[in-house]
């Protein structure tokens, strides 16, 4: 019967800790009682994810953001963070966060993310890593031909699944170099050189008007809206490496804000 240990191996080459930031609260959050027989996905691990994944009986979640991450000074049910965390705890789950990460390795997040915008080349980490500088947070490179931004916009929100994304920025002129982060991209992308093409989650008000003043284009698809379609590429990759082993995606799983 598969082991947790085998589970954590498996994640561990999908994502090495070490890759992670700092300042990121990832890896074994929480370690259960129960063989790993089926391991489910989500983004957010939210009360309604977890009456999802407890009806699916699984026994190790792997929520991409650490819900332990500041630190719980108690345990007493006041909270949904807090009533999860016991609800793990009863069930004897185990409970995982790769997180950054993931975000960070090689065919991981942010390459799907620079991927999205089709045919590029030049990848590189905006930040690399000490210990191996071909993996790293963000991704920067250059599109295989120039092309403008609106014709872009087909391929990046069929990726991500999503029917629309925010925009500022000239949708005729002619990009050539991009940068992604998934998540909120503003602290890595204050360091770069000029970049035609800045894609992430969120950005503050004030950045986004500079970088349009400085002749970028802009692409902000909510936080967690460059995530969540990584995870059918997660369940598959974790299938393939742990074959006894069922692999779920919670469907409920959402960002919270929604338009109306």
């Amino acid at each position: 019967m598969p082991t947790l240990d085998t589970a954590l191996a498996a994640l561990e080459r999908l994502a090495p800790l070490a890759a992670a930031g700092d300042w990121d609260n990832v890896g074994l959050l929480l370690r259960g009682t129960r063989p790993v027989r089926t391991i489910g996905l989500c983004i957010d691990l939210t009360e309604p994810v977890l009456d999802e994944l407890e009806a699916a009986d699984v026994d190790l979640v792997v929520s991409y953001h650490p819900p332990i991450f500041k630190g719980l000074k108690r345990i007493t049910g006041a909270s949904g963070l807090e009533r999860s965390v016991l609800r793990l705890v009863r069930g004897g789950r185990h409970l995982y966060a790769p997180h950054t990460a993931l975000d960070a390795a090689r065919d991981g997040m942010a390459d799907w993310l620079a991927g999205a915008l089709g045919s590029v080349t030049d990848l590189a980490p905006i930040e690399p890593t000490a210990h191996d500088p071909t993996v790293g947070a963000g991704r920067r490179g250059r599109l295989t031909a120039p092309q403008p931004l609106g014709a872009l916009l087909d391929g990046l929100r069929s990726t991500l699944g999503l029917a629309h994304v925010r925009v500022a920025g000239d949708l005729d002129r002619p990009r050539s170099t991009f940068a992604v982060c998934p998540g909120s991209g503003g602290s890595l992308f204050a360091g770069l050189p000029p970049t035609d093409l800045l894609v992430t989650g969120e950005w503050s008000h004030h950045d986004v008007l500079a970088a349009v003043d400085r002749g970028a284009a802009v692409v902000l698809t909510d936080h967690t809206n460059c995530e969540r379609g990584f995870l059918p590429h997660l369940a598959d990759r974790l299938s393939a490496a742990l074959p006894d082993v069922v692999v779920v995606r919670s469907r409920v799983d959402a960002d919270p804000l929604r338009v109306v």
